[in-house]
């Protein structure tokens, strides 16, 4: 990725609103039924921490390819400051589970394959890979206002990829979370809850995967 690209990102596009923390933490909750209490895990891309931060697990890593993940991590979380695809100092199957959100669809399709590619290496045979992405299917009218989105995804196209790079679908969930929290509707941790736990999306443009790596 382009370093100029992101020099302000942080600023212009992704800053770190104080709404921001409290209204991941119901996603954290809803999440954490995929993530034993006693797994070690990644979050990729981890940005304000805001995922990794309240996860419950016995070893926590962050990963991102800004240095804010220093500022922004508790003192529990092990920060590795990388490219996504190039996680070197990680070893081959070190990770139960590895998350990201808002990540892939930022890469060149280069940078695409690599990502996935290093994810897979890291986790263990049967470990999981849990993707929260913009779903473009429900939000081709803003997916391209963030000006640094590459990789259009839906959620026909993340399951045909992951599983080309060998992953085995568990559940998507095609309309999860809205496309972006910067609305002016109450922005209400129990409100999110609530939200994710209905049948009923209105705005909803995230989507979300579980996939595991097989045994082999």
């Amino acid at each position: 990725m382009p370093e100029k690209l992101y020099d302000k990102y942080f600023e212009t596009r992704f800053p770190n609103y104080p709404y921001r923390d409290r209204m991941f933490r119901p996603i954290v909750e809803y999440v954490q039924r995929y993530v034993p209490k006693d797994s070690i895990i990644l979050d990729l891309g981890a940005g304000y921490c805001n995922f990794i931060n309240h996860i419950t697990a016995k070893e926590k890593h962050a990963a991102d390819i800004s240095n804010i993940i220093e500022k922004y991590a508790d003192k529990n979380v092990i920060c590795h400051v990388k490219n996504c695809a190039n996680l070197d100092d990680i070893p081959n199957e070190k990770f139960d589970v590895v998350f990201e959100s808002n990540l892939l669809e930022h890469l060149e399709t280069d940078a695409l394959e690599k990502t996935i590619k290093e994810i897979y290496r890291i986790l263990k045979p049967g470990g999981t890979f849990i993707g929260l992405q913009p779903n473009f299917q429900y939000a081709y009218r803003s997916y391209f206002d963030d000006y640094t989105h590459r990789q259009i995804l839906s959620h026909y196209s993340f399951q045909d990829i992951l599983e080309n790079y060998g992953f085995k679908m568990e559940k998507i969930y095609k309309k999860f979370l809205p496309f972006s929290f910067k609305t002016k509707l109450p922005r209400i941790p129990f409100l999110v809850k609530v939200y994710l736990r209905s049948p009923w999306k209105p705005r909803a443009g995230q989507m979300l995967a579980i996939v595991r790596k097989p045994h082999v």
